[in-house]
Protein backbone atom coordinates (compact mmCIF):
# COMPACT_ATOMS: atom_id res chain seq x y z
CA UNK A 1 0.00 0.00 0.00
CA UNK A 2 2.85 2.32 0.95
CA UNK A 3 4.62 1.55 -2.30
CA UNK A 4 1.47 2.42 -4.17
CA UNK A 5 1.18 5.80 -2.41
CA UNK A 6 4.85 6.55 -3.15
CA UNK A 7 4.28 5.70 -6.80
CA UNK A 8 1.40 8.16 -6.95
CA UNK A 9 3.47 10.97 -5.42
CA UNK A 10 6.49 10.56 -7.73
CA UNK A 11 5.00 12.61 -10.60
CA UNK A 12 3.94 15.31 -8.15
CA UNK A 13 7.43 15.49 -6.62
CA UNK A 14 9.04 15.65 -10.04
CA UNK A 15 6.71 18.46 -11.09
CA UNK A 16 7.41 20.44 -7.91
CA UNK A 17 11.17 19.91 -8.31
CA UNK A 18 11.09 20.97 -11.94
CA UNK A 19 9.04 24.12 -11.25
CA UNK A 20 11.27 25.03 -8.28
CA UNK A 21 14.38 24.54 -10.41
CA UNK A 22 13.03 26.80 -13.16
CA UNK A 23 12.10 29.50 -10.64
CA UNK A 24 15.50 29.37 -8.91
CA UNK A 25 17.30 29.34 -12.26
CA UNK A 26 15.40 32.37 -13.52
CA UNK A 27 16.00 34.18 -10.25
CA UNK A 28 19.77 33.51 -10.39
CA UNK A 29 19.84 34.55 -14.03
CA UNK A 30 18.06 37.81 -13.28
CA UNK A 31 20.37 38.50 -10.33
CA UNK A 32 23.54 37.73 -12.26
CA UNK A 33 22.58 39.96 -15.18
CA UNK A 34 20.91 42.75 -13.31
CA UNK A 35 23.88 45.15 -13.27
CA UNK A 36 24.48 44.61 -17.00
CA UNK A 37 21.04 43.95 -18.42
CA UNK A 38 20.30 47.61 -19.03
CA UNK A 39 23.57 48.39 -20.80
CA UNK A 40 23.26 49.78 -24.29
CA UNK A 41 26.47 49.37 -26.27
CA UNK A 42 26.74 52.20 -28.76
CA UNK A 43 29.96 50.84 -30.22
CA UNK A 44 30.56 47.58 -31.98
CA UNK A 45 34.22 47.77 -30.85
CA UNK A 46 34.92 44.63 -28.83
CA UNK A 47 37.56 46.25 -26.60
CA UNK A 48 35.20 49.05 -25.57
CA UNK A 49 32.45 46.51 -24.89
CA UNK A 50 34.69 44.38 -22.71
CA UNK A 51 35.83 47.40 -20.70
CA UNK A 52 32.21 48.46 -20.21
CA UNK A 53 31.30 44.96 -19.03
CA UNK A 54 34.23 44.86 -16.61
CA UNK A 55 33.44 48.29 -15.22
CA UNK A 56 29.77 47.43 -14.74
CA UNK A 57 29.95 43.84 -13.59
CA UNK A 58 33.39 42.85 -12.26
CA UNK A 59 33.52 41.32 -8.79
CA UNK A 60 35.91 43.97 -7.42
CA UNK A 61 36.33 47.70 -7.87
CA UNK A 62 38.37 48.45 -11.00
CA UNK A 63 40.20 51.61 -12.09
CA UNK A 64 39.51 51.42 -15.80
CA UNK A 65 41.84 54.35 -16.54
CA UNK A 66 44.81 52.43 -15.12
CA UNK A 67 43.83 49.35 -17.12
CA UNK A 68 43.65 51.39 -20.33
CA UNK A 69 47.04 53.06 -19.68
CA UNK A 70 48.65 49.62 -19.33
CA UNK A 71 46.75 48.09 -22.24
CA UNK A 72 47.46 50.71 -24.92
CA UNK A 73 51.24 50.02 -25.21
CA UNK A 74 50.51 46.29 -25.43
CA UNK A 75 48.01 46.85 -28.24
CA UNK A 76 50.47 49.04 -30.16
CA UNK A 77 53.11 46.30 -30.05
CA UNK A 78 51.10 44.58 -32.77
CA UNK A 79 52.01 47.28 -35.29
CA UNK A 80 55.49 48.71 -35.85
CA UNK A 81 58.20 49.54 -33.27
CA UNK A 82 57.79 53.30 -33.67
CA UNK A 83 54.05 53.64 -33.19
CA UNK A 84 53.92 54.52 -29.51
CA UNK A 85 51.69 55.95 -26.83
CA UNK A 86 52.95 58.93 -24.81
CA UNK A 87 51.23 59.26 -21.40
CA UNK A 88 50.23 62.75 -20.35
CA UNK A 89 52.86 62.74 -17.58
CA UNK A 90 55.63 62.32 -20.18
CA UNK A 91 54.43 64.90 -22.67
CA UNK A 92 56.38 67.84 -21.23
CA UNK A 93 59.67 65.96 -21.49
CA UNK A 94 58.90 64.93 -25.08
CA UNK A 95 58.01 68.49 -26.04
CA UNK A 96 61.20 69.83 -24.45
CA UNK A 97 63.32 67.43 -26.49
CA UNK A 98 61.89 68.70 -29.74
CA UNK A 99 61.32 72.38 -28.94
CA UNK A 100 64.97 72.81 -28.05
CA UNK A 101 64.47 74.33 -24.60
CA UNK A 102 63.06 73.81 -21.13
CA UNK A 103 62.53 75.97 -18.07
CA UNK A 104 65.14 75.62 -15.34
CA UNK A 105 68.06 77.35 -13.66
CA UNK A 106 70.67 76.80 -16.38
CA UNK A 107 73.40 74.53 -15.01
CA UNK A 108 74.99 71.25 -16.02
CA UNK A 109 75.58 69.10 -12.96
CA UNK A 110 77.06 65.79 -11.92
CA UNK A 111 76.36 63.75 -8.79
CA UNK A 112 79.65 62.61 -7.26
CA UNK A 113 80.27 61.30 -3.76
CA UNK A 114 76.59 61.90 -3.02
CA UNK A 115 76.92 65.62 -3.82
CA UNK A 116 75.41 67.62 -6.69
CA UNK A 117 78.34 69.44 -8.30
CA UNK A 118 77.94 72.19 -10.89
CA UNK A 119 80.02 71.35 -13.97
CA UNK A 120 79.01 74.28 -16.14
CA UNK A 121 76.86 77.38 -15.80
CA UNK A 122 75.06 78.04 -19.09
CA UNK A 123 76.01 81.39 -20.52
CA UNK A 124 73.22 83.95 -20.21
CA UNK A 125 71.10 81.59 -18.13
CA UNK A 126 69.35 82.33 -14.80
CA UNK A 127 72.17 80.85 -12.66
CA UNK A 128 74.88 82.92 -14.32
CA UNK A 129 72.84 86.07 -13.73
CA UNK A 130 72.78 85.51 -9.96
CA UNK A 131 76.41 84.39 -9.68
CA UNK A 132 76.52 80.57 -9.53
CA UNK A 133 79.92 79.23 -10.59
CA UNK A 134 81.26 76.00 -12.02
CA UNK A 135 82.56 73.96 -9.08
CA UNK A 136 79.77 75.00 -6.68
CA UNK A 137 78.16 72.20 -4.65
CA UNK A 138 74.38 72.40 -4.46
CA UNK A 139 73.47 71.42 -0.90
CA UNK A 140 69.88 72.62 -0.55
CA UNK A 141 66.95 73.32 -2.85
CA UNK A 142 64.04 75.27 -1.33
CA UNK A 143 65.38 74.56 2.19
CA UNK A 144 65.45 70.78 1.58
CA UNK A 145 68.87 69.15 1.93
CA UNK A 146 69.85 67.16 -1.18
CA UNK A 147 73.46 66.29 -0.23
CA UNK A 148 74.28 63.01 1.46
CA UNK A 149 70.88 61.41 0.85
CA UNK A 150 71.73 59.27 -2.19
CA UNK A 151 69.74 61.55 -4.48
CA UNK A 152 69.33 60.55 -8.14
CA UNK A 153 69.69 62.63 -11.32
CA UNK A 154 65.97 62.63 -12.12
CA UNK A 155 65.09 63.89 -8.64
CA UNK A 156 67.57 66.78 -9.00
CA UNK A 157 66.11 67.63 -12.40
CA UNK A 158 62.60 67.60 -10.95
CA UNK A 159 63.67 70.01 -8.20
CA UNK A 160 65.56 72.45 -10.43
CA UNK A 161 63.20 72.52 -13.40
CA UNK A 162 59.85 74.25 -13.22
CA UNK A 163 57.51 76.75 -14.74
CA UNK A 164 59.15 79.73 -16.41
CA UNK A 165 59.15 82.71 -14.05
CA UNK A 166 58.88 80.58 -10.90
CA UNK A 167 61.48 81.01 -8.16
CA UNK A 168 63.71 78.36 -6.62
CA UNK A 169 66.07 78.88 -3.66
CA UNK A 170 69.43 77.15 -3.93
CA UNK A 171 72.08 76.81 -1.24
CA UNK A 172 75.64 76.06 -2.36
CA UNK A 173 79.03 75.41 -0.82
CA UNK A 174 81.90 77.10 -2.63
CA UNK A 175 85.63 76.53 -2.32
CA UNK A 176 87.12 79.18 -0.04
CA UNK A 177 83.80 80.07 1.54
CA UNK A 178 83.09 78.59 5.01
CA UNK A 179 79.40 79.41 4.89
CA UNK A 180 76.50 78.21 2.79
CA UNK A 181 75.79 80.68 -0.02
CA UNK A 182 72.13 81.16 -0.83
CA UNK A 183 70.77 82.20 -4.23
CA UNK A 184 67.23 82.98 -5.30
CA UNK A 185 66.92 82.02 -8.97
CA UNK A 186 64.05 82.82 -11.32
CA UNK A 187 63.64 79.91 -13.70
CA UNK A 188 63.87 80.72 -17.39
CA UNK A 189 64.09 79.07 -20.80
CA UNK A 190 67.23 76.98 -21.11
CA UNK A 191 68.31 76.00 -24.64
CA UNK A 192 68.99 72.37 -25.53
CA UNK A 193 71.63 72.62 -28.24
CA UNK A 194 71.62 70.42 -31.32
CA UNK A 195 75.08 71.33 -32.61
CA UNK A 196 77.66 70.22 -30.07
CA UNK A 197 80.71 71.79 -31.66
CA UNK A 198 82.18 73.21 -34.86
CA UNK A 199 85.92 73.66 -35.34
CA UNK A 200 88.68 73.31 -37.92
CA UNK A 201 90.44 69.91 -37.91
CA UNK A 202 93.08 71.29 -40.26
CA UNK A 203 93.64 74.38 -42.40
CA UNK A 204 91.08 73.45 -45.05
CA UNK A 205 88.60 71.10 -43.35
CA UNK A 206 85.92 71.96 -40.82
CA UNK A 207 84.09 69.58 -38.50
CA UNK A 208 80.55 70.02 -37.17
CA UNK A 209 78.76 67.64 -34.79
CA UNK A 210 74.93 67.52 -34.96
CA UNK A 211 73.40 65.51 -32.10
CA UNK A 212 69.66 65.87 -32.92
CA UNK A 213 67.21 67.45 -35.35
CA UNK A 214 65.05 69.77 -33.25
CA UNK A 215 63.24 73.07 -33.66
CA UNK A 216 66.39 75.22 -33.68
CA UNK A 217 68.81 72.76 -35.30
CA UNK A 218 68.80 74.46 -38.71
CA UNK A 219 69.69 77.84 -37.21
CA UNK A 220 72.46 76.34 -35.07
CA UNK A 221 73.80 74.39 -38.04
CA UNK A 222 73.93 77.48 -40.23
CA UNK A 223 75.72 79.40 -37.48
CA UNK A 224 78.25 76.59 -37.12
CA UNK A 225 78.80 76.40 -40.87
CA UNK A 226 79.19 80.18 -41.07
CA UNK A 227 81.85 79.98 -38.37
CA UNK A 228 83.75 77.33 -40.36
CA UNK A 229 83.35 79.29 -43.58
CA UNK A 230 84.92 82.36 -41.98
CA UNK A 231 87.85 80.21 -40.84
CA UNK A 232 88.51 79.12 -44.40
CA UNK A 233 86.83 75.70 -44.58
CA UNK A 234 86.84 74.35 -48.13
CA UNK A 235 85.59 70.96 -46.97
CA UNK A 236 83.30 69.98 -44.14
CA UNK A 237 82.84 66.79 -42.10
CA UNK A 238 79.27 66.55 -40.76
CA UNK A 239 79.09 64.12 -37.85
CA UNK A 240 75.69 62.44 -37.40
CA UNK A 241 76.93 59.50 -35.34
CA UNK A 242 74.60 58.75 -32.44
CA UNK A 243 71.99 61.17 -33.85
CA UNK A 244 68.67 59.35 -33.56
CA UNK A 245 66.69 61.88 -35.60
CA UNK A 246 63.93 64.39 -34.94
CA UNK A 247 62.04 66.97 -37.00
CA UNK A 248 61.65 66.32 -40.72
CA UNK A 249 61.52 70.05 -41.46
CA UNK A 250 64.93 70.58 -39.88
CA UNK A 251 66.68 67.93 -41.95
CA UNK A 252 65.01 69.03 -45.22
CA UNK A 253 66.16 72.62 -44.69
CA UNK A 254 69.71 71.44 -44.00
CA UNK A 255 69.87 69.15 -47.04
CA UNK A 256 68.51 72.01 -49.14
CA UNK A 257 71.70 73.98 -48.47
CA UNK A 258 73.78 71.37 -50.34
CA UNK A 259 71.70 70.60 -53.46
CA UNK A 260 70.95 72.34 -56.74
CA UNK A 261 67.42 73.53 -57.41
CA UNK A 262 64.92 70.77 -58.17
CA UNK A 263 66.95 67.82 -56.87
CA UNK A 264 64.96 65.20 -54.97
CA UNK A 265 65.54 65.14 -51.21
CA UNK A 266 63.08 62.37 -50.30
CA UNK A 267 59.50 61.27 -50.68
CA UNK A 268 57.00 59.69 -48.30
CA UNK A 269 54.14 57.31 -48.96
CA UNK A 270 51.71 55.20 -46.93
CA UNK A 271 48.56 53.12 -47.40
CA UNK A 272 46.39 56.01 -46.23
CA UNK A 273 48.74 58.77 -47.36
CA UNK A 274 49.48 59.60 -51.00
CA UNK A 275 53.03 60.13 -52.14
CA UNK A 276 54.52 63.43 -51.00
CA UNK A 277 57.72 64.66 -52.64
CA UNK A 278 60.32 67.06 -51.24
CA UNK A 279 62.73 68.75 -53.65
CA UNK A 280 65.47 71.30 -53.15
CA UNK A 281 65.02 75.02 -53.70
CA UNK A 282 67.64 77.38 -55.07
CA UNK A 283 69.53 77.84 -51.77
CA UNK A 284 72.58 75.59 -52.28
CA UNK A 285 74.55 77.85 -49.94
CA UNK A 286 77.41 75.37 -49.62
CA UNK A 287 77.81 74.49 -53.30
CA UNK A 288 81.53 75.18 -53.01
CA UNK A 289 82.10 72.76 -50.09
CA UNK A 290 83.19 69.14 -50.39
CA UNK A 291 81.15 67.12 -47.90
CA UNK A 292 81.83 64.01 -45.83
CA UNK A 293 79.06 62.64 -43.58
CA UNK A 294 79.81 60.38 -40.61
CA UNK A 295 77.22 57.79 -39.55
CA UNK A 296 77.11 54.74 -37.32
CA UNK A 297 74.68 52.11 -36.09
CA UNK A 298 72.92 54.68 -33.87
CA UNK A 299 72.29 57.21 -36.65
CA UNK A 300 68.57 56.97 -37.38
CA UNK A 301 65.57 58.56 -39.07
CA UNK A 302 66.40 62.20 -39.95
CA UNK A 303 70.12 61.35 -39.89
CA UNK A 304 69.49 58.66 -42.48
CA UNK A 305 67.42 61.06 -44.59
CA UNK A 306 70.34 63.51 -44.59
CA UNK A 307 72.96 60.87 -45.42
CA UNK A 308 70.73 59.14 -48.00
CA UNK A 309 69.81 62.35 -49.82
CA UNK A 310 73.41 63.46 -50.17
CA UNK A 311 74.59 59.97 -51.09
CA UNK A 312 71.93 59.38 -53.76
CA UNK A 313 72.59 62.80 -55.28
CA UNK A 314 76.34 62.08 -55.30
CA UNK A 315 76.84 65.15 -53.14
CA UNK A 316 78.74 63.62 -50.20
CA UNK A 317 80.98 60.75 -49.24
CA UNK A 318 79.45 58.70 -46.39
CA UNK A 319 81.97 57.30 -43.87
CA UNK A 320 81.42 54.98 -40.91
CA UNK A 321 79.14 51.99 -40.34
CA UNK A 322 75.65 51.03 -41.48
CA UNK A 323 73.00 53.23 -39.92
CA UNK A 324 70.13 52.07 -37.72
CA UNK A 325 67.43 51.60 -40.36
CA UNK A 326 64.44 53.70 -39.31
CA UNK A 327 62.50 54.79 -42.35
CA UNK A 328 59.02 55.26 -40.91
CA UNK A 329 57.14 58.56 -40.66
CA UNK A 330 55.28 59.31 -37.41
CA UNK A 331 52.49 61.79 -36.86
CA UNK A 332 51.81 62.85 -33.26
CA UNK A 333 48.09 63.02 -32.48
CA UNK A 334 47.06 64.71 -29.20
CA UNK A 335 44.40 62.94 -27.11
CA UNK A 336 41.73 64.46 -24.86
CA UNK A 337 43.59 63.92 -21.56
CA UNK A 338 46.92 65.48 -22.59
CA UNK A 339 48.47 62.24 -23.78
CA UNK A 340 49.31 61.53 -27.42
CA UNK A 341 49.55 58.78 -29.99
CA UNK A 342 52.64 58.83 -32.18
CA UNK A 343 51.30 56.93 -35.17
CA UNK A 344 53.32 55.66 -38.12
CA UNK A 345 51.58 56.97 -41.23
CA UNK A 346 54.10 56.53 -44.07
CA UNK A 347 57.57 55.39 -45.10
CA UNK A 348 60.56 57.49 -46.09
CA UNK A 349 62.20 56.87 -49.45
CA UNK A 350 65.55 58.29 -50.51
CA UNK A 351 65.96 59.92 -53.96
CA UNK A 352 66.99 56.61 -55.57
CA UNK A 353 63.82 54.96 -54.25
CA UNK A 354 65.33 53.16 -51.27
CA UNK A 355 63.20 52.44 -48.23
CA UNK A 356 65.77 52.35 -45.45
CA UNK A 357 63.46 50.83 -42.83
CA UNK A 358 64.80 47.52 -41.57
CA UNK A 359 62.37 44.58 -41.19
CA UNK A 360 60.18 44.43 -38.08
CA UNK A 361 57.91 41.51 -39.00
CA UNK A 362 59.30 39.35 -36.17
CA UNK A 363 57.99 41.67 -33.48
CA UNK A 364 59.15 44.59 -31.37
CA UNK A 365 61.37 42.51 -29.07
CA UNK A 366 63.32 40.99 -31.97
CA UNK A 367 63.55 44.42 -33.60
CA UNK A 368 65.16 45.87 -30.48
CA UNK A 369 67.77 43.11 -30.54
CA UNK A 370 68.90 43.93 -34.07
CA UNK A 371 72.06 45.80 -33.08
CA UNK A 372 73.12 42.93 -30.84
CA UNK A 373 72.60 40.55 -33.76
CA UNK A 374 74.76 42.79 -35.95
CA UNK A 375 77.57 42.54 -33.41
CA UNK A 376 77.26 38.75 -33.28
CA UNK A 377 77.39 38.56 -37.08
CA UNK A 378 80.62 40.54 -37.13
CA UNK A 379 79.15 43.56 -38.90
CA UNK A 380 80.98 46.03 -36.68
CA UNK A 381 84.34 44.62 -37.76
CA UNK A 382 83.85 43.58 -41.39
CA UNK A 383 81.70 45.15 -44.08
CA UNK A 384 81.77 41.83 -45.96
CA UNK A 385 79.54 40.34 -43.26
CA UNK A 386 76.66 42.50 -44.56
CA UNK A 387 74.68 40.92 -47.37
CA UNK A 388 72.00 42.74 -49.36
CA UNK A 389 69.40 41.18 -51.65
CA UNK A 390 69.76 41.97 -55.33
CA UNK A 391 66.11 43.00 -55.34
CA UNK A 392 67.06 45.89 -53.05
CA UNK A 393 69.70 47.30 -55.42
CA UNK A 394 69.33 50.96 -56.41
CA UNK A 395 71.53 53.50 -58.17
CA UNK A 396 72.66 57.02 -57.37
CA UNK A 397 72.55 59.84 -59.93
CA UNK A 398 75.94 58.83 -61.33
CA UNK A 399 75.05 55.12 -61.39
CA UNK A 400 76.80 53.99 -58.20
CA UNK A 401 75.11 50.98 -56.57
CA UNK A 402 73.39 51.48 -53.21
CA UNK A 403 71.05 49.18 -51.30
CA UNK A 404 67.78 49.54 -49.41
CA UNK A 405 66.24 47.26 -46.85
CA UNK A 406 67.84 48.43 -43.65
CA UNK A 407 69.83 51.57 -43.05
CA UNK A 408 72.34 53.57 -45.10
CA UNK A 409 75.50 51.68 -45.99
CA UNK A 410 78.50 54.04 -45.97
CA UNK A 411 80.65 54.51 -49.04
CA UNK A 412 83.73 53.94 -46.88
CA UNK A 413 83.36 51.44 -44.04
CA UNK A 414 85.25 52.00 -40.77
CA UNK A 415 85.16 49.12 -38.29
CA UNK A 416 84.49 49.70 -34.60
CA UNK A 417 87.81 50.33 -32.87
CA UNK A 418 88.49 47.80 -30.13
CA UNK A 419 92.23 48.44 -29.76
CA UNK A 420 93.30 49.40 -26.28
CA UNK A 421 90.17 47.98 -24.65
CA UNK A 422 91.61 46.07 -21.70
CA UNK A 423 89.71 44.65 -18.73
CA UNK A 424 91.20 47.46 -16.63
CA UNK A 425 89.83 50.11 -19.00
CA UNK A 426 86.39 48.46 -19.02
CA UNK A 427 86.26 48.59 -15.21
CA UNK A 428 87.43 52.22 -15.18
CA UNK A 429 84.58 53.03 -17.57
CA UNK A 430 81.91 50.98 -15.81
CA UNK A 431 82.68 52.66 -12.49
CA UNK A 432 82.85 56.11 -14.10
CA UNK A 433 86.29 56.66 -12.60
CA UNK A 434 87.84 58.56 -15.52
CA UNK A 435 84.96 61.01 -15.56
CA UNK A 436 84.93 61.40 -11.76
CA UNK A 437 88.67 62.00 -11.52
CA UNK A 438 88.55 64.45 -14.43
CA UNK A 439 85.97 66.50 -12.56
CA UNK A 440 87.88 66.30 -9.26
CA UNK A 441 91.12 67.39 -10.94
CA UNK A 442 89.46 70.22 -12.89
CA UNK A 443 87.73 71.41 -9.75
CA UNK A 444 90.96 71.40 -7.73
CA UNK A 445 93.02 73.11 -10.45
CA UNK A 446 90.27 75.38 -11.78
CA UNK A 447 92.17 78.62 -11.19
CA UNK A 448 95.14 77.44 -13.25
CA UNK A 449 93.10 75.70 -15.94
CA UNK A 450 90.91 78.76 -16.47
CA UNK A 451 93.98 80.46 -17.97
CA UNK A 452 94.08 77.93 -20.84
CA UNK A 453 92.20 79.13 -23.91
CA UNK A 454 91.70 76.13 -26.18
CA UNK A 455 92.05 72.37 -26.61
CA UNK A 456 95.63 72.56 -27.87
CA UNK A 457 96.70 74.43 -24.75
CA UNK A 458 94.92 71.92 -22.52
CA UNK A 459 96.49 68.99 -24.35
CA UNK A 460 99.99 70.45 -24.07
CA UNK A 461 99.63 71.49 -20.43
CA UNK A 462 98.09 68.22 -19.20
CA UNK A 463 100.80 66.14 -20.90
CA UNK A 464 103.27 67.78 -18.50
CA UNK A 465 101.24 67.04 -15.36
CA UNK A 466 101.11 63.89 -13.24
CA UNK A 467 97.43 63.30 -13.95
CA UNK A 468 97.77 59.67 -15.01
CA UNK A 469 99.39 58.40 -11.82
CA UNK A 470 96.85 60.54 -10.02
CA UNK A 471 94.08 58.67 -11.84
CA UNK A 472 95.53 55.29 -10.87
CA UNK A 473 95.75 56.31 -7.20
CA UNK A 474 92.19 57.65 -7.36
CA UNK A 475 91.01 54.33 -8.88
CA UNK A 476 92.63 52.39 -6.01
CA UNK A 477 90.69 54.54 -3.52
CA UNK A 478 87.55 53.67 -5.45
CA UNK A 479 88.25 49.95 -5.11
CA UNK A 480 89.94 49.24 -8.45
CA UNK A 481 93.40 47.68 -7.88
CA UNK A 482 96.44 48.70 -9.92
CA UNK A 483 96.87 46.82 -13.18
CA UNK A 484 100.12 47.92 -14.89
CA UNK A 485 99.60 45.59 -17.85
CA UNK A 486 96.02 46.73 -18.36
CA UNK A 487 96.99 50.40 -18.10
CA UNK A 488 99.80 49.94 -20.61
CA UNK A 489 97.46 48.21 -23.08
CA UNK A 490 94.88 51.00 -22.79
CA UNK A 491 97.27 53.89 -22.10
CA UNK A 492 96.48 55.96 -25.19
CA UNK A 493 92.71 55.60 -24.76
CA UNK A 494 92.80 56.33 -21.02
CA UNK A 495 95.08 59.34 -21.34
CA UNK A 496 93.14 60.84 -24.23
CA UNK A 497 89.75 60.39 -22.54
CA UNK A 498 91.10 61.87 -19.31
CA UNK A 499 92.59 64.96 -20.96
CA UNK A 500 89.46 65.50 -23.07
CA UNK A 501 87.20 65.18 -20.02
CA UNK A 502 89.26 67.65 -17.98
CA UNK A 503 89.12 70.16 -20.84
CA UNK A 504 85.36 69.65 -21.17
CA UNK A 505 84.89 70.51 -17.48
CA UNK A 506 86.53 73.90 -18.05
CA UNK A 507 85.74 75.06 -21.60
CA UNK A 508 83.03 72.61 -22.69
CA UNK A 509 82.80 70.74 -25.99
CA UNK A 510 85.31 73.05 -27.68
CA UNK A 511 87.84 71.44 -25.38
CA UNK A 512 86.58 67.87 -25.53
CA UNK A 513 86.14 67.10 -29.22
CA UNK A 514 89.49 68.32 -30.60
CA UNK A 515 91.32 66.18 -28.02
CA UNK A 516 89.19 63.03 -28.31
CA UNK A 517 89.77 63.21 -32.09
CA UNK A 518 93.17 61.56 -31.47
CA UNK A 519 91.48 58.18 -30.83
CA UNK A 520 88.41 58.64 -33.06
CA UNK A 521 89.23 56.25 -35.92
CA UNK A 522 86.15 57.15 -37.97
CA UNK A 523 86.91 60.87 -37.85
CA UNK A 524 90.58 60.24 -38.57
CA UNK A 525 89.57 58.18 -41.61
CA UNK A 526 87.31 61.02 -42.79
CA UNK A 527 90.18 63.50 -42.45
CA UNK A 528 92.39 61.14 -44.46
CA UNK A 529 89.72 60.90 -47.16
CA UNK A 530 89.36 64.69 -47.24
CA UNK A 531 93.06 65.01 -48.00
CA UNK A 532 92.81 62.62 -50.97
CA UNK A 533 90.56 65.01 -52.89
CA UNK A 534 88.33 62.17 -54.08
CA UNK A 535 85.32 62.88 -56.26
CA UNK A 536 82.20 61.10 -55.03
CA UNK A 537 82.06 58.73 -58.00
CA UNK A 538 85.42 57.24 -56.93
CA UNK A 539 84.39 56.14 -53.48
CA UNK A 540 82.70 52.96 -54.69
CA UNK A 541 86.18 51.58 -55.26
CA UNK A 542 87.03 52.06 -51.57
CA UNK A 543 84.20 50.19 -49.87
Amino acid sequence: MENKRFTVFIPVLLAITLITGILIGNLLKRNSLSPLAGLQFASTNKISTILDLVQSGYVDSVNISDVVEKAIPEILKNFDPHTIYIPAKNMQEEQEKMSGNFSGIGVLFSIQEDTVRVIEVISGGPSQKVGLLAGDRIVTVNDSVIAGINIKNQKVLDLLRGKKGSIVKVGVMRAGSPELLEFEITRGDIPIYSVDVSYMVNKETGYIKVSRFAEHTYREFMEGMDKLDKQGAQKVIIDLRGNTGGYLTAVIRMVDEFLKKGELILYTEGFNQPRKTYTSSAHNTFADKDVIVLIDEYSASASEIFAGALQDNDRAIIVGRRSFGKGLVQEQIPLFDGSALRLTVARYYTPSGRCIQKPYDKGVDQYSQDLIERIHHGEMEESDSIHFKESLKYHTKSGRVVYGGGGIMPDIFVPADTTGISEYFIKLTQKGIIYQYAYAYADRERETLNKLANADEFNSYLDKQDIFNGLIRYAVKKGLPRDPAGFKESELVIKTQLKASIARNIIGEEGYFPIIKQIDTTLLKAIEVSKQNLVVEEVGLMR
